[in-house]
């Protein structure tokens, strides 16, 4: 990871196996530091790609899951 990603995931390490997870389930996925201390990542499209930025990492996770249809909190994959 890069030193502005260590330095953001320094504020939540709780998220940091979450991060490794998502990233090896989805390598195509960039995740890293945004502008203003911000958490970025890039989904590649058929047409483009989709960018989302989150001030939180666990937010960002939690909008990425949606996105990819992973959902932590059930064990069948329904949101709680």
């Amino acid at each position: 990871m890069s030193r502005p990603v260590l330095r953001l995931a320094a504020q939540e390490p709780a998220q940091v196996p979450r991060l490794l997870a998502f990233r090896a389930a989805h390598p195509g996925v960039i995740i890293g530091a945004g502008e203003f201390g911000t958490w970025q990542a890039l989904i590649p499209e058929p047409d483009g790609e989709t960018v989302v930025s989150r001030h939180r990492l666990c937010e960002l996770l939690d909008r990425l899951d949606e996105l990819t249809g992973q959902h932590h909190d059930q064990p069948d994959g329904r949101p709680g």
